[in-house]
């Protein structure tokens, strides 16, 4: 090998995309506000769509 080539390695990539969206919950308090924002999440009353995207990140593991 020559001494200006490098060999090739393999790298792990992760890709992150982040989605948000705020709703709007009645609640007694913030544990049960999140709750709820949970449990409607969970059963797809809330649902994020490409129009919610944030950010995208880039993460390298060697």
């Amino acid at each position: 090998m020559k001494k200006d080539e490098k060999a090739a390695q393999k790298f792990q990539i992760e890709i992150v995309e982040t989605l948000s969206n705020i709703v709007e919950v009645n609640a007694e308090d913030e544990q049960d506000a999140l709750m709820k924002a949970q449990k409607m999440y969970r059963n797809e009353q809330v649902v994020l769509y490409p129009d919610d995207f944030i950010d995208t990140k880039f993460n390298i593991f060697q």
